[in-house]
């Protein structure tokens, strides 16, 4: 379908979506206020906001009045029939239905049930699905092997500061992947690696001198079978396959699944922001690509600026995030909390309180500070009308792996993060 929508936001569609297919029978001869009827409906569909309409000039056929006109230059008619084809969800198709109805004084409509499987636009994606995978891949490759100790592979990712690393055999083949979260879950190590850093040298070395009292392995707490891509896949399939598993980063393999890099969400949303200017033709039509408005996420992580110490961590505990929006009297975002900001500003006397409070396993310390003495001032703001290409910009210009939605009024909306954006682009 040809994109020419200028009124609103057009959906890009993927799975099982239910839709309506609406067709116009007429003949090439009718008109409408002066203009040819099939222009002048085209005209009115395209006011009405949808996602495309296609015209049909048919070789042959007759009408009401059974006269057969054909292409034939032995019986050339200048009447054709003429059908337009309109495919939408059915509140755009009723819209449409509604203003070209009175123009069809002599014709046929019809209006069907169909299902919407994709519509897409290579200019409503940003993303260049086209590029393979080794063209985007991060190669210096920090990895595990599956023989050493847990408490050996918390001490390298806490020195590279790296919360996912490969696990790789002997031969050099890919067996695993091993997480903070996994070590979290299975491996004995008390906080995401996030807050450890935040702790002083000598609690991270007692914690690693606890965790060496285990006899585990990588082997023994790795997640496995590991999700892998190929160097020559397509960056469209990899980022499919990294939001449908729901992970952050893939492995890279050859055809003997040796390792050769990983691929993560960073990597992919950097090939947005890389793409030539000229890559959007200036005649696509305004409001035809996604918005933030498309994938804000409305459940708000938020706190007040004067919530007490216990209030903060309860508010994470309950809402399982690792990141907190402090909102003043206005529902202004002012700052942002994150489970480690709790640890590093917190006084040394309640780091060991609030750390078991997180870990559910104590109540935090009664200490008089608030949320506003604790929060990173500042906030990257971002409007719901802002496309998903300069959401990726601000994102990546401001090191940001969230962005706050403002209304004009500055009142928080919602939130976007990586994640959101990842999965907008293979829908």
């Amino acid at each position: 379908m040809e994109k020419t929508s200028n009124t609103t936001t057009i959906p890009i569609f993927s799975g099982q979506n239910p839709g309506k297919r609406l067709r116009i029978y007429i003949g090439e001869s009718d008109r409408w206020r002066g203009k040819p009827l099939d222009t002048a409906i085209l005209e009115a569909i395209r006011a009405q906001g949808l996602a495309g309409a296609t015209v049909f000039r048919g070789v042959s056929g007759f009408g009401a009045h059974s006269h057969i006109r054909t292409t034939s230059i032995e019986v050339l008619s200048v009447d054709l029939p003429i059908v337009i084809e309109v495919v939408d969800i059915p509140e755009r198709i009723q819209r449409a239905l509604n203003a070209v109805f009175p123009m069809v004084q002599e014709g046929l409509v019809t209006l069907e049930d169909v299902t919407i499987v994709k519509y897409t636009h290579r200019y409503l994606n940003p993303l260049p699905v086209d590029r393979l995978v080794s063209d985007v891949m991060t190669r210096d490759v920090v990895s595990l092997k599956p023989e050493m100790s847990v408490s050996d592979a918390w001490q390298k990712m806490i020195h590279h500061e790296v919360k996912a690393m490969p696990v790789v055999d002997k031969t050099g083949k890919v067996v695993g992947l091993l997480t903070d979260e996994d070590l979290l879950d299975r491996g004995g190590i008390l906080h995401r690696l996030s807050v450890t850093l935040q702790m002083p040298e000598e609690d991270i070395q007692k914690a690693i001198k606890s965790l060496s009292e285990t006899s585990l392995t990588v082997a023994d707490v790795m997640t496995q079978p590991v999700i892998k891509i190929a160097p020559d896949d397509s960056l469209g399939s990899a980022t499919q396959k990294m939001v449908h598993a729901n992970l952050k980063r893939l492995p890279v393999v050859d055809a003997r699944d040796h390792l050769m890099g990983m691929l993560s969400r960073l990597d992919i949303l950097k090939q947005m922001v890389e793409l030539p200017s000229q890559a959007t033709p200036k005649n696509v039509a305004n409001g035809t690509g996604k918005t933030v408005r498309d994938i804000i996420l409305t459940e708000l992580p938020t706190v007040a600026h004067d919530d007490a110490l216990g209030q903060i961590v309860e508010k994470f505990v309950q809402t399982g995030t690792h990141r907190l929006i402090v909102v003043d009297d206005d529902n202004h975002a002012i700052g942002m909390i994150s489970d480690s900001d709790l640890v590093a500003r917190s006084q040394p006397e309640h780091r060991t309180g609030i750390l078991d409070a997180l870990r559910k396993i104590g109540k935090p310390p009664a200490a008089r500070v608030t949320a506003e003495e604790i929060m990173s001032p500042g906030v990257a703001e971002i409007s719901p009308d802002t496309t998903i290409i300069e959401c990726v910009n601000k994102m990546l210009r401001e090191n940001r792996k969230w962005l706050v939605v403002v209304d004009e009024n500055g009142s928080v909306q919602g939130f976007v993060d990586r994640e959101g954006i990842l999965r907008s682009l293979i829908i």
